[in-house]
C-alpha cells in the first residue's frame, strides 16, 4: 500500500477509515466545520514537518473547512473528489468516507498546491466565451470542468480565482475545454 508523506486533513473519523483503506496516511479529523483554533495549530505544525493534503467532502460545508484552513495555512495541497464519487451506495450524505480506494488514490495522486499571488492567465471573458458563467448550463460545465482539471467545484466567481490559484495553464484550460466540448457531444 503506498505510503502518503504529508499528513492528510479530513472532516471525521469515517473519512479516515476510508483513507486508511486507499493508502498508508496519518490524517488530522477537523471534526465538522467549526474548525478550533486547536485543530489550525496542529494543521500549522503538520504543514511545516511533513506537508498537508486537505481532503474535505465535495459540499458547502466542505469547501467551508478548505477555506478557513487555507487562509490560516499556507502552503497545503488540495484533493478533490466529484459529487458522484462522494455519494454513499445506499441512504443520505456525501463525503469522502463514500469513495472508493482507487478514487481517493487518484484525488491525492491529483493533489495540487495554491498559489495565492498568481497571475491571471484565464480572464473572466475567457469564462464568458467558454460558457462557463452566465449563461445556461454553466453551472453543469464548471463542474464538469472541476473534475477534469481536479480543482473541484465552484460558482461563477470563486473558479476565476481558483484557476489563477492552482496555476491552471492557458493550454491546460483549452485541453480542459476540448475535454469537456466531446463529453457533451457524447451526452
Amino acid at each position: 500500500m503506498k505510503k502518503i508523506k504529508e499528513i492528510i486533513v479530513v472532516e471525521g473519523k469515517d473519512d479516515t477509515v476510508a483513507i486508511k483503506r486507499a493508502v498508508n496516511a496519518d490524517t488530522i479529523e477537523t471534526n465538522g466545520s467549526a474548525v478550533d483554533q486547536a485543530v489550525i495549530d496542529q494543521v500549522r505544525l503538520a504543514q511545516k514537518m511533513r506537508g498537508v493534503i486537505i481532503f474535505t467532502d465535495p459540499d458547502f460545508p466542505g469547501q467551508k473547512i478548505r477555506n478557513k484552513i487555507a487562509e490560516q495555512v499556507s502552503g497545503c495541497k488540495h484533493a478533490f473528489i466529484a459529487k458522484q464519487d462522494a455519494l454513499p451506495k445506499s441512504g443520505k450524505g456525501i463525503g469522502v468516507e463514500h469513495a472508493s480506494p482507487e478514487t481517493i488514490r487518484a484525488a491525492l495522486k491529483d493533489a495540487k498546491t495554491m498559489d495565492e499571488e498568481a497571475k491571471e492567465v484565464i480572464t473572466q471573458q475567457d469564462l464568458m466565451d467558454a460558457g462557463l458563467i452566465g449563461g445556461p448550463g454553466s453551472r453543469d460545465r464548471r463542474e464538469k470542468l472541476g473534475i477534469i482539471l481536479k480543482i473541484g467545484f465552484t460558482n461563477g466567481k470563486q473558479l476565476h480565482k481558483r484557476l489563477m490559484m492552482f496555476q491552471i495553464s492557458k493550454e491546460e484550460f483549452i485541453k480542459a475545454l476540448e475535454q469537456l466540448k466531446q463529453e457533451e457531444g457524447h451526452a
